[in-house]
Formats: C-alpha cells, sequence, structure tokens
C-alpha cells in the first residue's frame, strides 16, 4: 500500500512539474519582449550603477582646511568669514543679525564688501567663489 502511495506522489510531483514547465514556457511565449526589455533594463542599470561608481572621485575623510592665504589675499576679515558661512548656509539677514548679535545692516555691509572682495554680484556667485577658492567647506 505504501508503494502505490510512493508511485502516485511521485507521478502526482512529475505531472505538477510539467504543468508548470508548460505554463512557464507559454508565458515565455506570451510575454518573450517583456522579459527581453526586462533583462536588458536589468544590465543596463547595473553597468550604470557600475560605471558611476568607478568615475565618482572618493572623498578623503581629511577635515577642510581653510585657504588662508586667499582669505588675506582678497583681505577678508573674521567677521565677513562668518557672515559668509552663515551665507552658505542659507540663512536671511536677519538671522544672521541674530546669530552675530550685530544690526541687520551691519550684515548688509559686510555682505556688501564680500561681494567686492570676490568680485561678485549675488549669494550664489559669492558662495561659489568661495568655495572654489577653498574658503568655504
Amino acid at each position: 500500500m505504501i508503494r502505490y502511495g510512493i508511485i502516485y506522489g511521485v507521478a502526482l510531483a512529475v505531472l505538477a512539474f510539467l504543468l508548470d514547465w508548460l505554463q512557464f514556457r507559454h508565458m515565455m511565449f506570451m510575454h518573450f519582449v517583456d522579459v527581453y526589455v526586462i533583462g536588458i533594463a536589468l544590465v543596463f542599470a547595473g553597468l550604470g550603477i557600475w560605471v558611476g561608481t568607478q568615475l565618482t572621485p572618493v572623498r578623503a575623510g581629511l577635515p577642510f582646511e581653510r585657504n588662508m592665504r586667499a582669505i588675506v589675499s582678497l583681505g577678508i576679515s573674521v567677521r565677513e568669514c562668518e557672515v559668509l558661512e552663515l551665507l552658505a548656509a542659507g540663512h536671511p539677514n536677519k538671522i544672521i543679525a541674530r546669530r552675530l548679535t550685530i544690526s541687520p545692516n551691519t550684515v548688509k555691509t559686510h555682505v556688501a564688501r564680500i561681494y567686492e572682495k570676490l568680485d561678485v554680484a549675488s549669494r550664489t556667485q559669492a558662495i561659489s567663489k568661495a568655495r572654489d577658492l577653498e574658503i568655504l567647506p
């Protein structure tokens, strides 16, 4: 009796496997293009990730060192450096004035002098040039 049960179970397993295999072949036939498109997309996604990791420079974990030569040569004061840091953080003049305990008009004066010394016309340009000169991290 056990022998017939084992044979019956194996036969059912084989038939179930064949049905799944036929269904898989049918699905592959019906969605042939979709499978290839997904395969190609996965290959290109993997290739893009690999190329991106290879081409992206790895930043060293060294702490930022301010370019003091540029600061001295441009004549930027310590207070103007503080204002420039707060500008880079995106703070408006009123917040900068509160943080440095100075008046908003003094902040405007510092910002105008920073623009003159860096030879720029906007906050964005000042921040970009300061980063290029390694005055800001």
